[in-house]
């Protein structure tokens, strides 16, 4: 099992200027992807990692210091419950049948670990909703990253949950919350090969 080491973070008003060159923070842009899950297994991170890797995924640009975002940790056995839960959500719901229901109470066993980003936008009289919004999708992204350079293979999905209201208020969220995204960790089966990118050329203007 990987033992993630939290660098030291500066209390308030120390120094944080820490823009300088990385070859190697570079190298895992450069190289970094997604890993699907049907290629992600064990080991996933421990509670202490997920601790770490949520405290460093956390420092992304915030307008406000609102902190417009929280975390909750789907693991363990919480995995099989969050996947009940959402069973239950559509278990009335018209063509659904016991192959769906297997599906969703399966949904969280697919990774040792998911973490779900909610944005917690809400209106604010300086802050607009929009830039709240874009600070959560900062922090998935961001802990991609982390989980990255910690070793752990990871994924940003959204999924129907994300677009329910039922699934959201059965996950814990409160009515004006919305699901960032579905981040789940745990390690790749398989190695992966570079998949296929956008080109770049075509959307670059320069005013």
């Amino acid at each position: 099992m990987r033992s993630v080491t939290i660098p030291d973070i500066p209390a308030l008003n120390e120094p944080a200027d820490w823009a300088r060159s990385s070859s190697e923070t570079l190298m895992l842009l450069s190289r970094r992807r997604s890993t699907p899950i049907g290629l992600m297994g064990e080991p996933g991170p421990d509670p202490e990692d997920v601790d770490v890797l949520l405290k460093l995924a956390a420092r992304v640009p915030d307008h406000g210091k609102l902190g417009p975002w929280r975390f909750i940790v789907i693991a363990d056995e919480g995995r099989q419950r969050a996947g009940e839960t959402l069973a239950k959500v559509i278990a009335g719901d018209e063509g659904v049948n016991e192959e769906r229901l297997a599906v969703e109470r399966a949904r969280f066993l697919r990774a040792p670990i998911c973490v779900v980003v909610v944005s917690t936008a809400a209106p604010h009289r300086k802050i607009p909703e929009w830039e709240q919004t874009l600070s959560a999708a900062a922090v998935c992204f961001n802990l991609l990253l982390v989980a990255h350079a910690a070793g752990y293979a990871g994924a940003w999905l959204t999924e129907w949950p994300t677009y329910d209201e039922r699934a959201r208020e059965a996950l814990g969220l409160a009515p004006q919350e919305r699901i960032a995204g579905f981040v789940y960790l745990g390690t790749a089966t398989e190695s992966l090969v570079e998949r296929i990118r956008p080109d770049l050329e075509p959307r670059i203007s320069r005013f």
